[in-house]
């Protein structure tokens, strides 16, 4: 039998998309050949690990007599290991690759915190399906007792994940007639078994086609039937492509270009928060340091005044100082005493705090243990204070931030691109062939199902079907609408990108300034403490001398606590400004040598925490 070349013109139409841009494989198949096995896999659910609550063993290795003995890298570490602010965002790169995956089959991402999808790409609708007579369905007018055409309408169908439909039924009806010129009886009794599947997909750039093979088998008691039983078929394949609104790959991969985009927004989103914990434990760190420093000037400034205290008693013996002079060192006693209590107890809420960054789950060990710092606050240096031009530059090209923000911006125009391409008018082109077999029993043959598809296959009895479809908004509001919002978020973007790198480069400015000043202050703070000493070990002698009152050394000595506290606060304002430094120009990570995929595993930093200078109080 010859070919019809519109067929075969059709079927190469249908196929040859498919070849040239094949739909995007799902990350199930990981780019794999189709398999059963893959298929199968698409109906099983992807069985995710449960959360580990438990601490990292790392932090028993830590602990040594009943101390926690943590430098600034075990804390870091331990961070990466069990903070659960990290392990909440963890999810967030995991919950990108779902959307990833739900947009390559043509669907909208669902989102995340952080990342989002523009709303204009929301406009309009990718597989609205196969509408209108003629397109498929059923068994056409084959078995019947006319037969003619009529208008065919084939519309977009399916999304890229391909779409398999299969029905079955059986029915038996017994019906009563009202005449007998057709049927030769006046109570008819049929049965009628029918199935019908369909196949359908759609393409990056707009391409759909949808197959559909149905039969039915029906037997009846009339008796002017050409077969009974009868077996009637029909395999039909429908192609529409749109040419204006929906051509193209953008149109219909924007969910994909999207969510593609959203996956880096999701690791500027989880380095964030690993900025910002790294930052939070650095400055608990420094914090828990200078309280440790206040304990021991608290300590220092008792033991001072109890030995006041006793010489004061002994010079009151020997009659050379009034009962006022040793009721004034007790009183001081008493207040160091104070000072000491409120700075131990200080200490203990700051342990707390920083035990809570560090462990996944507070137990009746860990609360007991006492955490000792084995690295001191950092003394200023000159190298520490960065050139204000290459910090900006080290901002805007390293804070997750901007990056994030020219992400935005790149959805957007997507999103304007799309928006307006959605200003035209929908116009598509169909084609539609069918095939149609009708065998049965008859005085002549006895046939099936087998004979009636392959008239079907054959083409015996073919339909053939094409055009287009054309519609047109007349006012396009809605679509003109969606095209300004597009745009005016664009704008309004642009500016908030441009607001969020002002802020940052003031941040630079604000962390620079406050190293200076924090330099300025510690060295003033060390100076003014010497000298205070100086000023009280004075008075201590004038007082030995006769030339001095007890409570002019009680003054002084007041003075030189205040001057130790002052250098003590200096020091660690000087420490957190390193670290606001290291957050302001985007460093924090690298300065602390915490990579990217290590800590998404939750992995400790590969190598021990750097600061620009490596020199370290060895004690004070």
């Amino acid at each position: 039998m010859r070919r019809s070349p519109f067929r075969s013109a059709l079927l190469a139409a249908a196929l040859l998309p498919g070849l040239l841009f094949p739909p995007t494989m799902s990350a199930q198949s990981g780019g794999r050949g189709f398999s059963l096995g893959d298929a199968l896999d698409a109906w099983r659910p992807n069985a995710v690990a449960a959360p580990e609550l438990e601490n990292s063993p790392r932090i028993e290795s830590l602990v040594r007599d009943g101390r926690l003995e943590l430098s600034l890298a075990d804390a870091l570490a331990l961070a990466l290991e069990n903070n659960l602010d990290i392990a909440v965002q963890r999810f967030i790169p995991e919950y990108s690759q779902t959307d990833l995956l739900r947009s390559k089959a043509g669907q909208s991402p669902r989102g995340f915190t952080g990342g989002s999808t523009p709303g204009g790409l929301t406009s309009g609708a990718m597989g609205a399906g196969i509408s209108g007579s003629g397109s498929g369905s059923g068994v056409g007018s084959a078995g019947g007792i006319t037969g003619g055409g009529g208008s065919v309408q084939v519309g977009s169908s399916g999304n890229f994940d391909p779409t398999l439909s299969v029905s079955f039924s059986y029915d038996r009806v017994t019906s009563p007639l009202n005449s007998t010129v057709v049927s030769g009886v006046p109570t008819v009794t049929g049965d009628t078994t029918a199935f019908s599947a369909s196949y359908a997909q759609l393409f990056s750039l707009g391409t759909s086609y949808s197959l559909t093979l149905s039969g039915q088998q029906s037997s009846s008691t009339q008796q002017n039937l050409l077969f009974n039983p009868s077996s009637v078929t029909r395999f039909a394949l429908g192609v529409n492509q749109p040419l204006l609104n929906g051509f193209g790959r953008l149109p219909n991969e924007r969910y994909i270009m999207v969510a593609r985009n959203n996956t880096a927004v999701a690791e500027n989103v989880f380095k964030l928060q690993l900025i910002t914990t790294v930052t939070a434990v650095e400055n608990a760190y420094w914090e828990l340091a200078a309280l440790g420093e206040n304990v021991r000037v608290a300590e220092q400034s008792l033991a001072v005044a109890r030995q006041l205290l006793e010489d004061n008693k002994i010079r009151l013996d020997v009659g050379t100082m009034s009962p006022l002079e040793v009721t004034s060192a007790e009183s001081e006693v008493a207040a160091r005493l104070r000072d000491l209590t409120v700075a131990q107890t200080n200490l203990q809420f700051q342990e707390a705090s920083l035990k809570n960054m560090l462990v996944r789950k507070i137990t009746p060990d860990l609360e007991a243990v006492r955490v000792v710092l084995r690295d001191a606050m950092p003394r200023p240096g000159e190298a520490d204070i960065p050139d204000a031009q290459e910090a900006l530059e080290d901002a805007l090209k390293n804070r997750p931030e901007l990056q994030t923000a020219d992400i935005n911006l790149k959805n957007q125009d997507i999103s304007v691109q799309f928006t307006k391409n959605a200003l035209k008018p929908a116009l598509s082109v169909f084609g539609f062939y069918a095939g149609s077999g009708l065998k049965g029993d008859s005085l002549a043959e006895k046939s099936g199902l087998a004979g009636s598809f392959g008239q079907s296959f054959k083409g015996t009895y073919p339909e053939y079907a094409g055009g287009f479809s054309l519609s047109v908004s007349l006012r396009n509001r809605t679509a003109q609408a969606d095209s300004l919002r597009a745009q005016l978020e664009q704008s309004q973007q642009l500016i908030s990108r441009q607001k969020s790198q002002n802020s940052i480069a003031v941040e630079v400015q604000k962390a620079i300034i406050g190293l200076i000043q924090g330099k300025a202050q510690v060295e003033a703070a060390h100076k003014a403490a010497t000298l205070a000493k100086e000023i009280w070990e004075g008075e201590k002698v004038k007082l030995d001398a006769g030339a001095s009152t007890s409570y002019q050394v009680i003054l002084r000595e007041r003075d030189f606590v205040s001057a130790q506290q002052a250098e003590v606060a200096a020091s660690v304002a000087y420490a957190k400004a390193m670290v606001e430094l290291d957050r302001a120009r985007g460093v924090t990570l690298e300065r602390n040598s915490v990579k990217y995929d290590e800590a998404l595993g939750g992995a400790p930093p590969s190598a021990p925490a750097t600061r620009p200078s490596d020199r370290r109080e060895e004690g004070r």
